[in-house]
């Protein structure tokens, strides 16, 4: 007796079977955990479909200014929902770390009043423009989201991860980029989204299927920022795939009482330069850029500043908080400054930065961050000694927290 057929025939049930069953799974979703959808996010949602009107705001460095990934969402948000009136506030400049997102969150985003949903945008200019380290880069992005949702609990948050090429580097050997993992390590811990676009380009790109190039590099081409609209689009798509419910309600986001870190900037904000008292040295005024040598940004060429240019000039300035420091432009000319709170130690804080060379470069600078809550006072010398061709401050705003 031979029981061949019978084989045959139990092993083409089974491949029948097996194809049945993955016929009937579903395919995996475009992008995997590279898109991570986090909490209810319904409530920007709800207020568009129910109000007819809405406020999207996009905070970051020059990957959000420029016409890139936040037009694109701007559009996706409209095709959406059509019926909607929307308010898009693009509060990205170029350079800008998360520390000074932090300070600016609430005259650059909250200045134009409530917002339902929140585009954050800083792994790469932390990286390679402020080289922070892992507590700075936690308390500025938590400074950041705990300021949102404080303002508004119904707030909806979604932060984004681009890409420059250390953290391709880092990502293509199998490990995190700092500023990733901090900025991660925050949107896990209050419950937010993230859109990890880099990561889906180290592995386009480790695969063959997409070059440097073509994505664009560090400020991407339209291709690359088409690739990061998609993933949000596709955030979208997972978050709100089934009809609204009619039962549905907009629900606040929860703050954490114990945050990350006690010395997030949560409470950022800028102080007016008008404010501060001068000894000598120091003239509040609009500078004569014609002048100085160095590329300037139109944004901040009619703005009056607090500038001095010569060692010794002194100036106080009276806060409340647990930290203190200065929004400057810092060029060719950019010296050392000392910092005394409360008459206590002085920090020597050196203004110029690494692309100060050529560039009038907006940046802030911290005298302390670590105070005891309370009223403070912050005195400010030119230093004698500079590593730079000259001695210049130029203060935009102080900040305190």
């Amino acid at each position: 007796m031979t029981f061949k057929p019978l084989l045959n025939l139990t092993a083409a049930v089974c491949a029948a079977a097996l194809a049945c069953v993955s016929a009937a799974e579903p395919a995996p979703p475009p992008f995997g955990d590279k898109v991570r959808l986090r909490g209810d996010f319904q409530n920007a949602r709800i207020t568009f479909e129910r109000t007819g009107k809405g406020t999207v705001a996009f905070i970051g460095g020059s990957i959000t200014e420029m016409n890139g990934y936040r037009p694109m969402v701007c559009e996706l948000l409209q095709k959406r929902f059509p019926k909607t009136a929307f308010s898009f506030v693009p509060a990205g400049i170029s350079s800008t770390c998360s520390t000074t997102g932090a300070f600016r969150f609430g005259a650059d985003v909250l200045g134009h009043g409530p917002v339902d949903l929140l585009f954050v945008e800083f792994a790469v200019n932390d990286d390679q423009d402020a080289h922070h380290s892992r507590e700075e880069c936690i308390r500025g992005m938590e400074g950041i989201i705990r300021h949102a949702r404080q303002a508004n609990p119904a707030m909806d948050i979604v932060m984004t991860f681009f890409v420059n090429e250390p953290i391709l580097k880092t990502l293509q050997a199998g490990q995190s980029p700092l500023t990733i993992e901090a900025h991660e390590a925050v949107a896990a811990y209050y419950g937010v989204p993230t859109i990890h676009l880099a990561k889906e380009v180290a592995e386009e790109i480790t695969a063959g299927a997409l070059t440097w190039e073509q994505f664009g590099g560090v400020h991407p081409a339209p291709f690359g920022n088409a690739i990061c609209a998609r993933m949000i689009d596709e955030l979208f798509s997972r978050a709100w795939a089934k009809p609204l419910a009619k039962e549905a309600v907009v629900n606040p986001n929860m703050v954490p009482l114990t945050p990350l870190d006690p010395l997030n900037y949560a409470s950022g904000r800028f102080v007016d330069i008008a404010e501060a008292k001068v000894k000598q040295g120091w003239t509040l005024a609009v500078p004569d850029w014609k002048a100085l040598k160095g590329g300037k940004r139109l944004r901040f060429t009619s703005i009056p500043m607090l500038c001095a240019s010569e060692p010794g000039a002194e100036a106080s300035l009276a806060f409340e908080g647990t930290a203190v420091g200065a929004y400057v432009v810092a060029g060719p000319d950019a010296g050392i400054v000392e910092a005394s709170v409360d008459n206590g130690p002085v920090r020597r804080v050196d203004l110029y930065h690494a692309y100060s060379k050529d560039l009038h470069y907006p940046r802030t600078v911290m005298f302390a961050d670590d105070l005891a809550s309370g009223s403070h006072t912050l005195t400010l010398r030119v230093a004698a000694d500079t590593k730079s061709a000259g001695h210049a401050a130029r203060i935009m705003h102080f900040v305190a927290n």
